[in-house]
C-alpha cells in the first residue's frame, strides 16, 4: 500500500487513479522567474543602470575635458603682481573712480625682444619700450567703447618710478614711452592717471608674438593699400590693393613707419586704429564670440600672450570683460588719438593740445558721450582756438561748463557731445 494516498497530485507525483502526471507549468512570453514578468523588469533595470552609468561617464569625460581646457587657458595668463604691489604703494595719489560700472583699461604693446618668437625682431637689451598705448573706456551701460591712442613721443610729467633693479627714477618732464622703459607697467599707469585724472581699473600688456597669434587665430585681417609697401625694417613687402594679412604681415603693417604714409607716428597710430577696427569687425561678424570652435584658438592665443593685473588674470575675469563688450554695436566702438601737435621746443616730440585734450579726458572720466569722424571736424579745431588765443584769459569756456559746477562731478554731463578725429569699428580700411 502506498503512503501517497491522500496527497494531492502534482507534477512530481502520479495521480492515484493512474492518470499521467500534470505537465510543468509554463507562462506567456516574458516569463522567467515569475509569472508577473519580474525577470524582465530586473533585466530592464540592469540595462538602464548601465546606460545611465555610460551617460554619466560621457558627461564626466566631457566635463573633464572642459575643465582641462579651462585650466589650460586660465594658466596661460601671466599675473602682474609687481605692478599691483607698486600701485598699492601710491593708492592715495591715484584718481577716484567717478562713475559706477564704467571701466578704463590700459592696453600696452610691448616691443620686448625676450620671450619665444620675439628675438628675431632685434637684440634683447634687457629693457622694453612701448610704441603702442591705448586707453580703452567702456561705458557704464556697455553701449559704447572708446579707445584713445596716446602718442609715444608726447611730452608729459613722469612721476618718480621704481626700476627693475630696485632704484628709483627722478620725477621729470619727458616723452611718454620713457615711463614703460624705466618703470614698466606701474609707471605707465601712474603717468596716464597723472595726465588724464582717469582711474585705470585694469591693464593688459601684449608682445609681438601674442599679437601675431591673435591675428592668425581669426584667419587674418583684411586691409586695403593705396600704395605698395616695401619696408625691410618691418619685414613687409606688399603691392597696392586688397590683402588679408596673416599675423607676421599684420605685425609689420602696424609697426611700419617711415615707408608708409608721411612717416609720422601719428600716421602709424591712425593705421593701428584702422587695423584694430577691422579686427573687431571681423570677430563680431564671424560670430567668434558665440562659436566655441572659433573662440578657443582666439582665447588660447590671447591668454598665452597677455600679462594683466590680478583682477583680469583669470579666464573668468576676461570672460566677464568680453561678455560686457560683445553686444556693443561696431559703430559705437570708436578709435581716436589724444589731441596733439608738434612740441614747440622739439619738432620730433609732441605736446597735448589744450583745451581739447582736457575736454576728451573729462568726457571719459565722467562717462559722457563723444563722437568721431575720419575728417577733421568742422566744429572741432579746439587746437586752433588754443593756438590763436593770446592768453588763457581770452579763452571763453562758457560753452563747455557752467562756472558753478566742477568738471569732475559725475552728475555733470557736458553738452553737446564734441567731435574728434577718428574712426569706428564699423568702418573699413577698404573704403
Amino acid at each position: 500500500m502506498s503512503d501517497t494516498a491522500g496527497m494531492p497530485a502534482g507534477p512530481d507525483r502520479p495521480d492515484p487513479d493512474g492518470a499521467p502526471p500534470e505537465p510543468l507549468a509554463t507562462y506567456a512570453p516574458g516569463a522567467g522567474s515569475s509569472p508577473t514578468g519580474a525577470g524582465v523588469a530586473r533585466r530592464r533595470r540592469r540595462w538602464l543602470r548601465w546606460t545611465a552609468m555610460g551617460a554619466a561617464g560621457l558627461v564626466l569625460a566631457a566635463g573633464g575635458a572642459g575643465w582641462a581646457v579651462y585650466n589650460k587657458l586660465d594658466g596661460n595668463i601671466t599675473k602682474d603682481t609687481d605692478a599691483a604691489a607698486e600701485l598699492a604703494r601710491y593708492e592715495k595719489e591715484r584718481p577716484t573712480p567717478l562713475v559706477h560700472d564704467a571701466q578704463n583699461i590700459l592696453l600696452i604693446g610691448s616691443d620686448t625682444r625676450s620671450g619665444k618668437g620675439n628675438k628675431k625682431y632685434g637684440r634683447d637689451r634687457g629693457t622694453q619700450r612701448s610704441d603702442t598705448t591705448i586707453l580703452l573706456h567702456l561705458a557704464a551701460d556697455r553701449r559704447s567703447a572708446t579707445a584713445v591712442s596716446i602718442p609715444r613721443d608726447v611730452m608729459v610729467n613722469l612721476p618718480s618710478c621704481r626700476t627693475p633693479d630696485g632704484s628709483r627714477t627722478r620725477a621729470q618732464f619727458a616723452q611718454f614711452n620713457w615711463a614703460f622703459q624705466f618703470g614698466g607697467t606701474a609707471c605707465t599707469i601712474r603717468t596716464v592717471e597723472k595726465m588724464t585724472k582717469i582711474r585705470v581699473d585694469h591693464h593688459m600688456v601684449v608682445d609681438f608674438a601674442g599679437f601675431k597669434d591673435m591675428v592668425d587665430a581669426v584667419d587674418g585681417v583684411q586691409v586695403c593699400l593705396k600704395a605698395p609697401i616695401n619696408d625691410s625694417d618691418a619685414r613687409l613687402k606688399l603691392p597696392a590693393g586688397r590683402h588679408t594679412l596673416n599675423g607676421e604681415q599684420a605685425l609689420g603693417y602696424v609697426r611700419a613707419r617711415k615707408s608708409i604714409g608721411n612717416g609720422s607716428d601719428t600716421d602709424r597710430m591712425d593705421r593701428q586704429q584702422q587695423f584694430l577696427a577691422a579686427l573687431v569687425n571681423k570677430v563680431q561678424s564671424n560670430d567668434v564670440l558665440l562659436n566655441p570652435t572659433k573662440l578657443y584658438p582666439v582665447l588660447d592665443a590671447a591668454t598665452s600672450s597677455l600679462t594683466t593685473d590680478p583682477g583680469l588674470a583669470s579666464l573668468r575675469g576676461l570672460y566677464e570683460l568680453v561678455r560686457g563688450m560683445r553686444n556693443i554695436p561696431t559703430e559705437e566702438v570708436q578709435f581716436l588719438t589724444v589731441p596733439r601737435r608738434s612740441y614747440v621746443y622739439d619738432a620730433n616730440r609732441d605736446e597735448l593740445v589744450e583745451p581739447a585734450a582736457d575736454e576728451l579726458f573729462t568726457r571719459l572720466r565722467t562717462d559722457a558721450p563723444l563722437q568721431v569722424t575720419r575728417k577733421e571736424p568742422d566744429t572741432a579745431p579746439r587746437d586752433e582756438q588754443a593756438e590763436d588765443s593770446e592768453g588763457p584769459d581770452e579763452y571763453d569756456d562758457s560753452d563747455d561748463y557752467d562756472s558753478d559746477e566742477k568738471p569732475d562731478d559725475p552728475s555733470h554731463t557736458p553738452s553737446p557731445a564734441p567731435t574728434f578725429r577718428g574712426n569706428t569699428a564699423a568702418g573699413t580700411t577698404c573704403e
